[in-house]
């Protein structure tokens, strides 16, 4: 049914649920996984003076964290490849669509915290964003 799912990832717990289910389903149909990092070097701006080094080992870490869940991918005996995406001045949703229309995804899976009420206006949904983007079926594990 899918053969190249898509998922962003974040390293939380929802995003590993996801991913956990991503594994199940690229099983089932011997499909592909694309893991995404959305990284955006804003995120690491403070107020304070941020170095460049800042920004890398920002950098650095999204792609280690790519890195240690493609080895979940491939002990499962699933095709994966990772990508970490710089989205300056590009929102999550976005960047999400983007690479999915970009790769030819036919899924994306994406984990959720399930916030709700003022922690959901404060914090913002991303995964929101992201079902009201995507070019492709979604789905949302929570």
């Amino acid at each position: 049914m899918y053969k190249r799912i898509l998922v962003p990832t974040d390293g939380s717990e929802p995003s590993r649920r996801a991913l956990t289910t991503a594994i199940a389903l690229a099983r089932q149909d011997s499909a592909r996984v694309r893991l995404l990092n959305v990284f955006d070097p804003m995120v690491c701006l403070t107020g304070y003076e941020v170095s460049a080094s800042v920004i890398e080992d920002a950098r650095r870490s999204a792609e280690r964290l790519l890195q240690d869940e493609r080895r979940a991918v491939d002990e499962a005996g699933v095709p994966c490849e990772v990508q970490c995406c710089d989205a300056i001045g590009t929102r999550l949703g976005q960047a999400v669509a983007d690479d999915a229309t970009k790769w030819d995804a036919d899924l994306v899976v994406i984990g959720s915290h399930g916030r709700h009420g003022l922690g959901r206006l404060l914090l913002g949904s991303g995964a929101e964003e992201i079902l009201r983007l995507a070019p492709v079926p979604t789905l949302l594990v929570r």
